[in-house]
């Protein structure tokens, strides 16, 4: 029991610095944006939608589906919202839960308290661990493990009551506990499933040992009919969990891009085999050796191997030579095994009362251990039996048997001084406990180790990714078993010698802090996005100075977020998101020009990004190039999100770009036009797109279109589908006050001025709807409110300036029409009324300069040259007066 607790407790000690960390890499978009997780959304999307909240019906969802994990961190977001703390402290327990399980099935398998606590310290604090427990995303895999144990555990139980004389019904419950668990793996996260081949490989050779020549047997004989039972439970439900998956995610394949599993897109079939034979290999040595990690693995971080000639071939055939030489080793002692009945533990007590002499479990030289099933064979027959399989609970390397009878036998046995008890030697063919137990060591440890792995092999279909570390956190269960067991045998050849011993202890002690060491010191990468992806620049440098590089510009590191994201181009220039992403950082920092350029080489590698075309068509509108901006928006229109990966994205920028587009024709008086794009872009949109804001340029187009019935009903739809939506609180309150409805429209805009206090246009349109009914003074109040709030804005500087020239304030007026010519000095009309006003301030020098800088504009403007007139006339008076 301490040292179940014990490796629970150090999985809490290794993880507990994650608990300060954010979210980090896929945790934005599994989480961060995923809609299943807000309260709005009917929990049974869950149910529809795969891991990331595409639709699974959709043609480019991930097609992975793991509900049970996206209604953890439902129940996660309903008790802290997006606070990363509670699903960081939910993942953490969640591994300590599972390193607690994991030990205890340590200990039932390997029979020695040390070994198995060994093995559980080292599941606890492995460094391959990192991306599944500090990631929030990883908890798919942490939960996926916790049930694959679970269903182990469960079926482990099952075949022990099944053999023995406990009720059917009794027998049937634990079976089928161990299918809810397994299907609760499969929902959790994809390669849960493969814990059915677990049970199934334990059930046949560790519990049963069938050997090969019986294997027809098995579903002949009737005395097989309790293993049948067993296999066809497992094979049956691997079926209909698969069936039932394969229906619900439907029988097409999730599409990847070439970035994602460059050996999958490769055409060379030489290139596609040898790397996917290495990549195996690879994930083994993370396992050896966990120094070098990465957030990702893709666009190249592992090269292909491309020709025999490759070193990383020589790694490969040894690897899987390894394999054969083990395999051959496991049918090798499949074969010795020859009789039809299991026998029970050979214990140290019963080997006393053989011959009564037999010491110890010495046996002809051969080292009997206790705790699993042992068929002695003098001259190749059977010359002892434990218990027989019928009728009697046998022991199944897991639990203590239930013997009831003891048989002696004749066998020639050896004292410890090596003394033979009989004159002529009789010869022995003995598979013996130490055997059998490295046998059942070594098959649960690879089952553990392979079959989870097997999905990322790309044995059965391509997958997203190269190496995925978090991948590995199952597999990492038969690891660690198999090392655990290992370093004992280790320490086993070291008895007698104290500096040996004392050298294999150091050692394995070394071991366990390398790996705790790493494992702290990685978390430390995990704590945020920017460590994270600085970690990752060694490995995969584009992906990572990309990456980087948007955490940079959040950060309001412009100039360093511009350095990372031409470095990540320096590495892959044709990555289009990088490109976007500089195109934004650009076209925020007013450059324009180059942003444009970035834009057109993101949808040159990517031509369907609808993001790319939307910010394309605002910064051309931006420089003024019109035409083109049109074009780009209208080419947007066309696209479509069949395929892609995160089509919400995609359609929010198609659905932007005719937003954008009907804006556009507003602005030209071209109101036929956008009224159809208008309504176009409400037939095309999707549910999660919110529609508050086409209805409200809806409602403008039939205004300007003096159509003012249809324009309040959709000012009216705009209100309804999202009360507090300000700019249709604006508009309607316009078309309130041009219908003589002015005690309305002010209480609209009185709501907007609650709503969002600090909104320069709320007070801008307050103002005009003032000074329209004549209150030209508190007009100038709420002008300036907004003026104070946007200094920068033309259209409320010249605004503010003509309600205080209404209100008497001239003075002040004079200042404002000053601040409105210096925001845009090319306006005719600032330069006209800046002169009329300086002219009632008898300041006519000045003014005669502004009516000039207007006319210089606007040449032909009759009023500015009938102002100019006066002026000069009067200018001519004072002169002659002043003679």
């Amino acid at each position: 029991m301490y040292e179940i607790l014990g490796s629970g407790f150090l999985a809490f000690v290794v993880y507990w610095n994650t608990l300060s960390a954010g979210f980090a890499y896929d945790d934005s978009r599994a989480i961060q944006k995923n809609p299943d997780l807000l309260p709005t959304t009917p929990w049974t999307n869950i149910w529809k939608d795969d891991f990331w909240g595409t639709p699974l019906s959709h043609t480019g969802s991930h097609k992975s589906y793991r509900p049970l994990c996206t209604v953890s961190f439902r129940l996660n977001y309903v008790l802290g919202e997006l606070d990363p703390f509670s699903y960081h402290l939910v993942n953490v327990l969640l591994h300590c839960l599972v390193t607690t399980l994991v030990t205890y099935t340590y200990k039932r398998l390997l029979k020695r308290s040390s070994t198995a606590g060994l093995a559980g310290v080292l599941f606890a604090c492995h460094p391959i661990h990192t991306e599944a427990v500090a990631g929030v995303v990883g908890r798919a895999d942490v939960g996926a493990a916790l049930f694959f144990i679970l269903s182990f555990l469960f079926y482990t139980k099952y075949c022990e009551l099944r053999d023995g004389s406990k009720p059917l019904l009794s027998n049937i419950f634990w079976m089928l506990l161990s299918i809810l668990a397994a299907g609760m793996s499969m929902l959790t996260k994809e390669q849960g499933l493969t814990v059915l081949a677990v049970n199934l490989t334990f059930d046949l050779f560790i519990h049963h040992k069938i050997p090969l020549s019986k294997f027809g047997d098995v579903f002949l004989k009737k005395k097989y009919f309790h293993l049948r039972q067993g296999i066809l439970s497992q094979v049956i439900a691997g079926v209909v969990f698969l069936s039932l998956r394969l229906y619900i995610t439907g029988s097409s394949p999730p599409s990847f891009s070439p970035s994602d599993n460059p050996a999958a897109d490769s055409d060379d079939l030489m290139t596609r085999t040898l790397t996917f034979l290495f990549l195996p290999v690879m994930n083994f040595w993370l396992l050896v050796c966990p120094y070098t990690l990465s957030f990702d693995w893709s666009m190249g971080a592992v090269p292909l191997v491309e020709t025999i000639f490759d070193w990383r071939n020589f790694c490969s055939l040894t690897f899987y030579g390894f394999l054969v030489v083990v395999a051959a080793w496991i049918l090798n002692i499949l074969s010795k095994i020859k009789g039809e009945e299991r026998v029970s533990d050979v214990t140290s007590d019963v080997m006393k009362h053989i011959n009564g002499k037999c010491s110890s479990g010495e046996l002809n030289g051969n080292s009997v251990g206790n705790g699993f099933h042992s068929k002695y064979y003098v001259n190749g027959k059977s010359t002892a039996k434990g218990p027989t399989y019928r009728g009697h609970k046998l022991n199944n390397g897991l639990s203590k048997s239930k013997q009831t009878n003891h048989h002696q036998s004749a066998i020639n046995c050896s004292t410890r001084r090596g003394d033979s008890t009989s004159s002529s030697p009789t010869h022995v063919n003995i598979i013996g406990a130490v055997e059998k137990r490295t046998f059942n060591i070594i098959i649960a440890g690879l089952s553990f180790l392979i079959f989870p792995f097997l999905p990322a092999t790309n044995l059965f279909l391509y997958v997203g990714f190269v190496i995925a570390e978090r991948i590995l956190y199952i597999p990492s269960i038969g690891f660690c078993l198999l090392l655990a067991f290992g370093i004992e045998r280790l320490m086993e050849t070291t008895k007698g010698h104290k500096v040996k011993k004392f050298l294999a202890s150091f050692l394995v002690l070394l071991l366990i802090s390398a790996y705790s060491t790493r494992t702290v010191l990685r978390n430390q990468d995990w704590l945020s996005e920017e460590t994270l992806y600085r970690s990752g620049i060694a490995i995969n440098p584009p992906k990572a100075w990309g990456n980087l590089a948007n955490i940079l510009k959040m950060e309001g590191k412009i100039a360093e977020a511009e350095v990372a994201y031409r470095n990540a181009l320096k590495h892959r220039s044709n990555m289009a998101d990088v490109h976007y992403n500089l195109g934004i950082l650009l076209q925020e920092s007013q450059r324009f020009e180059e942003a444009i350029e970035s834009y057109q080489k993101a949808i040159h590698f990517r031509p369907r990004l609808s993001m790319a075309h939307l910010n394309l068509g605002i910064v051309l509108s931006e420089v003024g190039r019109v035409k083109e901006a049109e074009l780009t928006y209208r080419h947007a229109t066309t696209l479509t999100d069949d395929g892609l990966k995160d089509p919400r994205n995609q359609m929010r920028g198609i659905i932007s770009s005719m937003f954008n587009l009907g804006r556009l024709l507003q602005d030209q008086g071209r109101y036929q036009e956008a009224l159809g794009v208008y309504q176009t872009a409400l037939e095309r949109r999707p549910d999660f797109y919110a529609p508050q804001s086409l209805y409200n340029m809806l409602g403008e187009t039939y205004f300007h279109l003096h159509q003012l019935k249809e324009a309040e009903f959709w000012y009216k739809k705009s209100l309804e589908a999202k009360p507090d939506h300000v700019p249709a609180h604006l508009t309607y309150a316009n078309l309130l006050s041009k219908t003589n409805r002015g005690l309305q429209a002010e209480n609209l805009l009185k709501e907007a001025l609650v709503l969002d206090p600090s909104n320069a246009n709320v007070y801008r349109h307050y103002g005009q709807l003032l000074n329209e009914r004549g209150r030209h003074k508190d007009a100038a109040s709420y002008y300036q409110k907004a003026f104070d709030l946007k200094p920068d804005d033309f259209e409320i500087a010249f605004n503010l300036a003509n309600a205080l020239r209404q209100a008497g304030d001239s003075e002040a007026a004079e200042f404002y029409y000053w601040k409105a010519s210096e925001l845009k000095p090319d306006e005719a009309h600032t330069h006209m009324n800046l002169g009329a006003i300086l002219h009632m301030n008898n300041k006519l020098e000045e003014a005669e300069k502004s009516y000039l800088r207007a006319l210089e504009i606007e040449p032909e403007h009759e009023t500015t040259s009938q102002n100019l007139r006066k002026l000069r006339t009067l200018m001519k008076k004072r002169e002659r007066d002043a003679r």
